[in-house]
């Protein structure tokens, strides 16, 4: 089913989707990035453009080679252009929640080695704080074996719950394209985000959080209505 605001996503790709001739560029995941992989073939095709792309994740690969898009990786070009990627959630310091589909990992890496990091998002991922429109909490990778004893760690300094995810339609947990597992915190409270962030790195055994702090260069919200609203980090 296309989503109500198909039409505006579509459109902020368009606006942020702007790469020049041997851009490298980094392909995110989820329901949104669609949009913007059509809208890169199309660019390509129609003005001949040269690029290559980096892909966040099996899904982002399977998109890239589906458009026929040259597809490379961070070994043969460790430095992008520019990446574009989804969130679950954004809040007013373009703060992001990212992991609902289990790619927090290399999406951060990817982001991360690119000179520009542009998302794309429905306006149902719009909120003033963390917490208020996603519910899932926040993914944590980790290393199997230590998934009991992280989880206890996260809940015993800063509350809330720690769950492990498991699979839809598999007997078993979520198991990364890393091979690892994935926990959702959720947390009762608004927390000093970077602190957090740095915190549950520290725990041995952990491999990533879903927290994207001071990456985003700029956010489009595709809206209901089939308008774009544009949102920076705030000037400090």
């Amino acid at each position: 089913s296309i989503p109500i605001s198909a039409c505006s996503l579509n459109t902020g790709t368009r606006l942020c989707l702007n790469p020049q001739n041997n851009y490298v560029v980094g392909v995110g995941s989820g329901s949104t990035i669609v949009y913007a992989v059509d809208r890169l073939a199309e660019r390509v095709q129609q003005e001949n453009l040269k690029i290559v792309c980096v892909p966040t994740s099996f899904q982002a690969r399977q998109l890239i080679l589906k458009h026929g898009l040259p597809l490379s990786d961070l070994d043969r070009h460790p430095e992008l252009d520019v990446a574009i990627d989804g969130a679950d959630e954004v809040d007013s310091s373009l703060t992001l929640i990212k992991g609902g589909g289990g790619c927090l990992t290399q999406e951060k890496i990817v982001a991360d080695c690119a000179r520009h990091f542009i998302v794309i998002a429905d306006y149902r991922k719009d909120s003033k704080c963390l917490g208020q429109q996603w519910k899932k909490g926040i993914p944590v990778e980790v290393i199997p074996m230590a998934y009991v004893p992280i989880g206890r760690d996260i809940t015993r300094r800063f509350g809330g719950e720690v769950v492990l995810r498991m699979g839809v339609s598999k007997a078993g947990p979520v198991v990364t394209d890393n091979s690892n597992f994935i926990l959702d915190w959720k947390f009762e409270k608004v927390h000093n985000w970077k602190e957090v962030n740095m915190a549950i790195k520290m725990i041995p055994g952990v491999v990533e959080t879903g927290l994207f702090i001071d990456m985003a260069e700029r956010v489009y919200f595709g809206m209901q209505d089939g308008t774009v609203r544009i949102r920076d980090p705030p000037i400090h």
